[in-house]
């Protein structure tokens, strides 16, 4: 069935919560036949000052999550989801998912892993929510 959603991002933390979003987001990906993108970003913005350290620390994140998600990428694979791209950004997470280009459908856990940040900013899925130029699915 092709339709609605021809490409939906899921934010992925690996928290419980974002591989429960995950799971969800196969099954809306088979049922419009849409390109699942996974997406998980780097929050560098908690490390504050940026020295050469945290850039090093930084990259050794971005390949472990390439890993991780090239793990998740094949398990939404033999679920049946045709099309399965990954990507892998730094920066912060409400910033870059509500600016992710040509997606119809962004899908996210209630809470991710960054408790503090919730708690004195407000949370990830809050923000994508108001601030995503497409439909958001949060799942809990």
């Amino acid at each position: 069935m092709s339709g609605q959603y021809q490409k939906i991002a899921v934010a992925i933390d690996f928290s419980e919560l974002s591989l429960k979003a995950f799971e969800r987001a196969i099954n809306v990906a088979n049922h419009y036949g849409a390109t699942l993108l996974l997406v998980h970003v780097v929050d560098t913005k908690s490390f504050g000052s940026i020295t050469a350290y945290d850039l090093d620390f930084a990259g050794k994140l971005v390949k472990e999550s390439n890993m991780k998600l090239e793990e998740l990428k094949s398990k939404a694979e033999q679920a049946g989801v045709s099309k399965v791209d990954v990507v892998v950004k730094e920066g912060s997470s409400k910033e870059v998912l509500i600016e992710l280009p040509d997606v119809d459908l962004i899908v996210c856990g209630a809470m991710g892993t960054n408790q503090i940040e919730k708690m004195l900013i407000g949370s990830v899925a809050e923000r994508i929510a108001r601030f995503a130029p497409c439909e958001v699915l949060i799942v809990r």
